[in-house]
C-alpha cells in the first residue's frame, strides 16, 4: 500500500486526485490532506479517505475543522507551520496542488524527505526553479510534472535523449476571450474571465488562462524543469485542447501527446508512474472530432507571453518578482480595482521597477531571497495598482 499526501485537496487538482485515490481504496494510505477555508469539504474528504491528518492553512478555521472531524481518528491542525509538519510525515507520493507561491515551502520540505513530489504548483518552479531542482537532487527525491502540458512533454520524452530535442511546443486554448474583439477586453469582468471553454478549473487559474498568464508561467516552468533554452520553447493556440504538447527532434520528427481535457490524465500518470493504470477519462474519437486547429498567439492579446520571455532572459530572481506581481494583479482584478488589461501593465511595471533597483540575475537563489523578492514585488505591485485603480 502506497502512502500519499495531498496538499490543496479541496482545489480542482486536489479534487481530481482524491477522486482517483477513492476509486482504489485498497491501494493507498492517505497520510495527510490540506485545504483552505472550505473545511466542510476537507472534512468530508478526510472521512472518505480515512486520512491520518487534515490541515487547514488558516488558523481561524481550526475549530470548525476540529468540530467537523469530531469522533474520527483523523488528527486536525492549522496554519503554515502545520503544513510544513505535514510535509515531513513519511509518504511515498505527495501531490503539491496549493495554488500560488504558498506552495513553495511545503514542496521543498517534502523533497527534503526524499519522496516523489507530483508538482501541480507551477509557481514553485517559476519562483525558485534552480532551488527546487537542486533540493530534489540533493535528497534523492523525484519531481513528476502534473500540468497537462508538462506531463505531455515528460511522456513524449520517455526513452529519448534530451540533447536531441530541437523544440518544445506547449498549447493553449486561448481562454475565455480568445474570440473577443481586442477593444472589448478592457471592459471584461472577472465573472466572464472565469468561464473556460474546455477545462473545469478554479477561478484563479481560469482567469490566468484568459490572460495567458497561466501559459506564461508554463513557458518558464518548461525552461526550468526540462532545462530547455527559452528560444526552443514555443506556444500555439489550440482551441480544441486535445493536443497538450509536442516535442520536436533534430531529425524533424514531432511527437504529440493527445488526450481529453481532463486533469485526471496527468494526475493519474504521475500517481501510477512508471506504470500506466486504467483511468476514468474519455477516449478520443478522432474521426468524430474531424479536425484540429492551431494558430500563433496574438502578442497584442496576450502580453503575458512577452513578459515570460523577459523573465527568462533576465534569469535569477525575476521569476519570483513576476509571479508575485501577477498574483497581486490578479487579486486586484478579482476585487474590481483594475481592469483585465491592466494586469499585464502592473506586472510589466513591477518587473521594470524592481529590475532597475536590483541585480535580479546575480543574487543567490535561496528560500530567503525568493521570499524577500516575493514580498518586495507585492509591495511594488500594490503601489502600481493604487495609481491605476478604476474610477
Amino acid at each position: 500500500m502506497r502512502r500519499v499526501t495531498i496538499f490543496g485537496s479541496t482545489g480542482s487538482i486536489g479534487e481530481n486526485t482524491v477522486d482517483l485515490i477513492a476509486r482504489r481504496p485498497g491501494d493507498f494510505e492517505v497520510v495527510a490532506l490540506s485545504g483552505g477555508r472550505n473545511v466542510a469539504r476537507l472534512a468530508e474528504q478526510a472521512r472518505a479517505l480515512n486520512a491520518g491528518l487534515a490541515v487547514t492553512a488558516y488558523p481561524d478555521c481550526y475549530a470548525d475543522l476540529k468540530d467537523a472531524l469530531a469522533g474520527t481518528p483523523t488528527e486536525v491542525a492549522a496554519g503554515p507551520e502545520a503544513l510544513l509538519e505535514a510535509a515531513t510525515r513519511p509518504a511515498d507520493w505527495i501531490m503539491s496542488a496549493i495554488v500560488g507561491a504558498a506552495g513553495l515551502m511545503p514542496g521543498l520540505k517534502a523533497l527534503e524527505q526524499g519522496t516523489t513530489l507530483a508538482l501541480a504548483n507551477k509557481e514553485s518552479l517559476v519562483t525558485a526553479g534552480p532551488l527546487l531542482m537542486a533540493t530534489a537532487r540533493r535528497h534523492g527525491a523525484r519531481i513528476l510534472p502534473v500540468d497537462s502540458e508538462h506531463s505531455a512533454v515528460f511522456q513524449a520524452l520517455a526513452g529519448e535523449d534530451i540533447a536531441a530535442v530541437e523544440r518544445i511546443v506547449i498549447t493553449a486554448s486561448g481562454g475565455a476571450f480568445r474570440d473577443w474583439p481586442l477593444a472589448a477586453l478592457a471592459s471584461a469582468t472577472p465573472e466572464q474571465a472565469a468561464t473556460h471553454p474546455n477545462w473545469a478549473m478554479g477561478q484563479r487559474i481560469t482567469i490566468d488562462s484568459a490572460s495567458m498568464f497561466n501559459k506564461a508561467l508554463e513557458v518558464i516552468e518548461t525552461h526550468e524543469f526540462f532545462g530547455i533554452a527559452p528560444e526552443k520553447i514555443e506556444v500555439l493556440v489550440h482551441p480544441e485542447s486535445l493536443v497538450h504538447a509536442l516535442v520536436g527532434f533534430r531529425d524533424g520528427a514531432l511527437m504529440a501527446h493527445l488526450g481529453a481535457p481532463d486533469m485526471r490524465h496527468a494526475i493519474g500518470y504521475a500517481l501510477n508512474w512508471p506504470e500506466r493504470a486504467e483511468l476514468p477519462v474519455a477516449r478520443l474519437d478522432l474521426a468524430a472530432i474531424g479536425q484540429l486547429n492551431f494558430a500563433a498567439p496574438d502578442p497584442a492579446r496576450y502580453p503575458a507571453l512577452r513578459l515570460a520571455r523577459q523573465v527568462m532572459e533576465t534569469g535569477g530572481l525575476a521569476g519570483a518578482v513576476f509571479n508575485a506581481a501577477k498574483e497581486r494583479a490578479l487579486d486586484a482584478f478579482i476585487a474590481g480595482e483594475i481592469g483585465f488589461l491592466q494586469m499585464a501593465e502592473v506586472v510589466a511595471a513591477v518587473l521594470d521597477r524592481v529590475s532597475r533597483e536590483n541585480r535580479l540575475n546575480t543574487a543567490e537563489i535561496t528560500l530567503d531571497t525568493v521570499l524577500q523578492f516575493d514580498h518586495l514585488a507585492r509591495e511594488e505591485a500594490a503601489k502600481v495598482i493604487r495609481g491605476r485603480k478604476k474610477t
